[in-house]
C-alpha cells in the first residue's frame, strides 16, 4: 500500500499537524501550483489548489449526485462495497459516529463511493442504508462505472481503490475518510478503522465549520 497517493497526503498532513493547531485552520492537501496575476499592475503569486474534479454518480435513491449537490456542504467521503469481508463494517461503524453527530447540520454530509458496481446496485445501497437507519438526503451511496469511480479516487481524492484476486472480497482499497470543504479541497486524511483518528476528523470537522463561520 506505500506506493499509492494517500501515503503522500499522509506525511503532508503530518508535517503539518503541528502548525495546524496553532493557527486553528486546516490547510488544503494535494498538489497546488503557484499563478501570476497582475492586480491594479502590481504582479502576484497566487496559489491554485487541487480541487476535485467534476463527477456524476447515481446514490440509494436513484438520485443523480454531482459536485453542485455539496455546494454549500462540507462532507466525508470514503470507498467500499456492501460485501466486503474485510475493513468496510469498521468503516460504517465510524461513519456511523459522524452521521450521528452531524445529522441535523445542513452543512455536513457523507460519502460512500461503492468499488463494487456489479454487485452493488441501487436497490441493494437502498437496502443497505435503510438497514444502516439513515437519511439518504444526508448519507449518499453512490454508484457508478467502475473505472470512473476508481479514477476518481485516485485523482480526486488522492486515495485508491483496485482488483486484486487475493484481496478479500477481491478488491482492495484505502480505508481513509477524506475531508472535503465547500471548494472541493482536501482539508484532511484520516484512517477510518481508527478510533482515535475518527476523534480527530470530528474536531478538525468543527475546526472548518467555523473557518466558514467567521468569512
Amino acid at each position: 500500500m506505500k506506493n499509492y497517493p494517500i501515503y503522500i497526503l499522509l506525511l503532508l498532513a503530518a508535517a503539518i499537524t503541528s502548525c495546524t493547531q496553532e493557527k486553528k485552520t486546516l490547510p488544503i492537501l494535494g498538489h497546488r501550483e503557484p499563478v501570476e496575476n497582475i492586480v491594479n499592475g502590481v504582479t502576484r503569486i497566487d496559489t491554485i489548489y487541487q480541487a476535485l474534479p467534476d463527477f456524476s454518480l447515481i446514490n440509494q435513491d436513484s438520485l443523480t449526485i454531482t459536485n453542485e449537490t455539496f455546494k454549500d456542504q462540507i462532507y466525508v467521503a470514503d470507498f467500499f462495497f456492501t460485501s466486503c469481508p474485510s475493513i468496510c463494517p469498521k468503516l460504517t461503524k465510524q461513519m456511523l459516529r459522524i452521521y450521528d453527530k452531524y445529522k441535523n447540520n445542513d452543512e455536513v454530509a457523507l460519502v460512500s463511493h461503492t468499488i463494487d458496481p456489479k454487485h452493488d446496485s441501487i436497490p441493494v445501497l437502498k437496502k443497505y442504508a435503510d438497514k444502516l437507519g439513515v437519511d439518504g438526503k444526508k448519507w449518499h451511496f453512490l454508484r457508478g462505472d467502475r473505472e470512473e469511480v476508481y479514477e476518481l479516487a485516485s485523482k480526486g481524492y488522492m486515495s485508491f481503490a483496485a482488483l486484486d484476486s487475493v484481496a478479500p472480497g477481491g478488491i482492495t482499497h484505502s480505508g481513509y475518510f477524506i475531508l472535503i470543504d465547500k471548494e472541493r479541497h482536501i482539508r484532511g486524511a484520516y484512517d477510518g478503522t481508527d478510533e482515535k483518528q475518527v476523534d480527530q476528523l470530528l474536531s478538525d470537522m468543527d475546526l472548518l465549520l467555523n473557518e466558514y463561520k467567521k468569512q
